[in-house]
């Protein structure tokens, strides 16, 4: 077993994908429309090379869900966040930054431990977690 996806509802599918692509550097694996059913799947991740569907990538994909007649959705208080690896979460946060990525708590040392973290926010107000790579 391994995981495949983590599933969002998104509000604008064009703007979460490039978000995902020019803010956070993943690459949109696939997108397919599903007219009788008013909805588009996208897939981003940080898949290398082609797939010939999203089950068959290599590395966890996120599954951006844009339901056509839904502009928005209420988060809940349930959904924590997403977490990647960075190299470096200081300069991953400038970088985001400088692309128009909104960081909401910056790089630094978790309040009781020594990993250093971030959090930056997706423009459906979802959470993604930077979590610098120990060396």
């Amino acid at each position: 077993m391994r995981i495949l996806h983590t599933m969002l509802r998104v509000g604008d599918l064009d703007r979460s994908i490039a978000f995902y692509t020019d803010v956070l550097g993943m690459r949109l694996v696939s997108r397919q429309d599903f007219p009788g059913g008013r909805f588009t799947l996208a897939f981003v991740g940080y898949e290398d090379g082609a797939v010939a569907s999203p089950s068959a990538a290599k590395t966890p994909l996120i599954e951006l869900t844009h339901n056509w007649d839904t502009p928005s959705y209420e988060l809940g208080n349930g959904f924590g966040h997403i977490a990647i690896e960075v190299e470096d979460a200081y300069a991953t946060c400038a970088a985001i930054k400088a692309r128009g990525g909104k960081v909401v708590r910056e790089a630094g040392p978790m309040q009781h431990g020594t990993t250093v973290i971030a959090f930056v926010e997706d423009p459906d107000g979802y959470r993604i977690e930077l979590i610098q790579k120990h060396t």
